[in-house]
């Protein structure tokens, strides 16, 4: 009788984390494709780390967690962000220098791992987001995967025949138990008075 308690809670707990994978993977999709490229989450965008320019800080193919910018003109020397290098190239990069040009706000970064600064300071108005400190190994890959119409798909429809492959193991689990149970009933005890 235990042992069926702890079978059904743990089915439970599968079907559970099945359907709450089934439903992050729909959002991950949904969220990358509203915002053009990365996903959101709670007010933070997962930026995919493409270069080792900032090893061992996070590493290629590791997820960060980056938080918008609001006031682009107020970090600091030790800050890590992200920012537009030019149209097509975002960078998250340290401040190793913060400078005051007439009204502008100028940020010299480099990568951790990169042995100069970058060649061009950064306006603040090229500025993004911040670097929270919060970074997942490798998921990049992966969510990467998923920004293609392949992965896309492969997302949306792989949990979805997990989900329909452990229903029907289920049943045919339960079935079995119920032939079972009606192929050896169980004894019967009878009391004399």
């Amino acid at each position: 009788m235990k042992s069926s308690k702890i079978v059904k809670w743990i089915s439970n707990f599968t079907s559970i984390i099945l359907f709450l994978v089934l439903i992050f993977m729909i959002f991950v999709v949904i969220s990358s494709k509203a915002s053009g490229g990365s996903p959101k989450f709670l007010g933070y965008e997962l930026k995919t780390v493409l270069s080792g320019s900032m090893e061992p800080t996070f590493k290629t193919g590791s997820i960060i967690a980056v938080k918008p910018a609001k006031d682009k003109a107020d970090f600091k020397k030790g800050d890590i962000i992200t920012f537009k290098a030019d149209e097509k190239m975002i960078v998250t990069h340290r401040i190793v220098k913060v400078e005051k040009s007439g009204g502008q706000v100028l940020y010299r970064t480099k990568g951790d791992n990169n042995k100069t600064a970058d060649l061009n300071p950064v306006l603040s108005q090229n500025v993004i987001a911040k670097y929270t400190g919060f970074t997942i190994p490798y998921l990049g890959y992966f969510i990467n995967f998923t920004q293609t119409k392949n992965g896309s798909a492969l997302l949306l429809i792989l949990p979805g025949i997990l989900l329909l492959g452990y229903a029907v193991f289920s049943i045919w689990k339960a079935i079995a138990e119920i032939d079972d149970k009606t192929k050896n009933p169980p004894e019967s005890i009878e009391k004399s008075v």
